[in-house]
């Protein structure tokens, strides 16, 4: 008979405390961010529990040298609304690469987790940085493999 295995508490607290760093310029956008979105959501290892939040931490350098394939540096628009008559703004993906390439790889990866308490939590432990420099070395951050 086989034993089916959750994760427990202890698992979640070892959980949090490992880091992966991935850099940008190395990975187009779309791939990275899925294998981004598996790790935070802890998929990768086996005790992945849907409940309980085993996903690791991710530190992303050189986010504005992220790649793009195809026509969608034009062709996508992120559209937002305020909730005011003419509070509909539109911005292609190149303009928002350009201006804030932090929160085009955030959306990226946002819309790849549940949309619950459980995933903004995982997008928490997401931390995007535009340069080479990040400030969590104290972590000790491992290369994550794409």
């Amino acid at each position: 008979m086989t034993k089916t295995t959750f994760a427990t508490e202890d698992d979640h607290l070892q959980a949090m405390t490992s880091w992966y760093v991935v850099d940008a310029s190395e990975h187009v956008l779309g791939r990275m961010a899925s294998r981004i979105a598996e790790v935070l959501m802890g998929k990768h290892r086996p005790l992945y529990t849907p409940h309980i939040n085993v996903g690791e931490g991710v530190v992303v350098v050189n986010a504005s040298k992220v790649k793009l394939t195809g026509a969608k540096r034009e062709g996508r628009i992120y559209r937002s609304y305020s909730g005011y008559p003419g509070g509909l703004k539109r911005r292609s993906t190149g303009d928002l690469l350009e201006q804030n390439p932090e929160e085009l790889i955030t959306l990226a990866v946002r819309r790849m987790l549940p949309k619950t308490r459980i995933g903004r939590a995982m997008l928490s432990r997401l931390k995007v940085y535009g340069g080479a420099d990040h400030p969590h070395m104290a972590q000790t951050p491992k290369k994550l493999e794409i």
